[in-house]
């Protein structure tokens, strides 16, 4: 039982450091291209559509952030709005990608694809959209693209604490991917019995290669960067939370797998784990579908109840909508748990 716990504290830190890493790139990215400059797609609905679901791909929270201020602001329609929230899946999508890369890049080509379907069905029935305005919530500060870089040699000799904590996690972070101390044991989990993608090179390559990647932003950017968004916007709000979201659910799974048999209670009620799969999604925030994907990694939950599951939630990029225009976040909401309900009784009965 002790070597259990241990490779689930290990397999925790592999998904939360791999998470993190895909994090830090992103925001990296997001700032200096600058974040919002989507002011010409207010004249095609069609470029909306597709501008919002391409978003919704980006993992995380950035890219529904993006719609829904613009939606607020009149420059996007609710068929884009709806497209966004489709697609996005908040934080899960990093642990998605991380642990099952072959399963998300399927459920988002889905998504994706629907997304792009239901925006221009809800744009044939809802000509105007009722907004209000408000601030903008991606944090992009003034000047921020012209200032975000810094010597490297200057950041190492005026070294900050947060900069030594980042640059020395993600060394031991490389050094644990590609020494295999934290590869994945293939004893406890029934996926990655199947499935062992975390135990192939050409995976832990990859993942080092992004992780040095990581390692050269973080020594090259400023500290104002460093410090307001990989440090604060990162870090604090999402390390600890994503790591014992994962560490608990990986936990609540093992302890059940040993004391009942979860699979066949599953199996013979599906309907209720369905339905539980979409009231979860409903909840506009990252952390608590974790569960149904680590359900899905043991084989218990069928890829129907994992999809549904993934429609119906968008993380918190919902949030802001849900402070500033309640009526358009439950139409959202309703619409999204209506087809979810159609796709997850849907698969259950086809056999997915």
């Amino acid at each position: 039982m002790a070597h259990d716990i241990f490779d689930i504290i290990r397999n925790s830190l592999l998904i939360t450091g791999l998470v993190m890493v895909m994090m830090l790139v992103i925001e990296y990215i997001n700032v200096i291209s600058g974040g919002q400059r989507l002011q010409n797609l207010q004249n095609s609905r069609f470029r909306q559509l597709i501008v919002a679901a391409l978003l919704g791909l980006i993992p995380g929270c950035i890219g529904g952030f993006v719609i829904v201020s613009l939606f607020t602001h009149g420059i996007v329609n609710f068929g884009a709005l709806m497209a966004v929230m489709i697609v996005s899946l908040g934080d899960e999508a990093f642990m998605m990608f991380a642990a099952i890369p072959e399963t998300a890049t399927i459920i988002v080509v889905l998504l994706f694809v629907i997304a792009v379907f239901i925006g221009f069905v809800v744009n044939l029935f809802i000509k105007k959209s009722p907004v209000r305005v408000f601030k903008n919530h991606l944090e992009i500060h003034t000047n921020e693209t012209e200032n975000i870089h810094g010597n490297i040699m200057n950041n190492l000799k005026n070294i900050t604490f947060q900069r030594v904590i980042l640059i020395f996690g993600i060394i031991l972070f490389i050094f644990g991917i590609v020494s295999g101390l934290l590869d994945h044991s293939h004893e406890t989990q029934n996926y990655y019995q199947s499935n062992p993608i975390f135990t192939e090179r050409w995976i832990n390559i990859f993942f080092a290669f992004i992780s040095i990647i990581t390692l050269y932003i973080i020594a090259k950017v400023s500290d104002h960067f460093l410090e307001k968004h990989l440090w604060e916007h990162i870090i604090k709000k999402h390390f600890l939370k994503i790591f014992l979201w994962t560490l608990g659910a990986l936990l609540a799974i093992y302890f059940l797998l040993h004391s009942i048999n979860i699979t066949e209670w599953t199996n013979n009620n599906r309907i209720s784990i369905l339905l539980l799969a979409l009231l979860v999604g409903l909840i506009p925030e990252s952390g608590p579908n974790i569960i149904f994907i680590v359900l899905f990694m043991n084989g218990v939950i069928p890829f129907s109840v994992l999809m549904a599951n993934s429609f119906v939630q968008d993380g918190h990029s919902a949030l802001p909508l849900l402070a500033e225009s309640k009526k358009s976040f439950i139409y959202m909401k309703l619409i999204k748990l209506v087809i979810g309900i159609i796709i997850g009784f849907t698969g259950i009965f086809a056999g997915f």
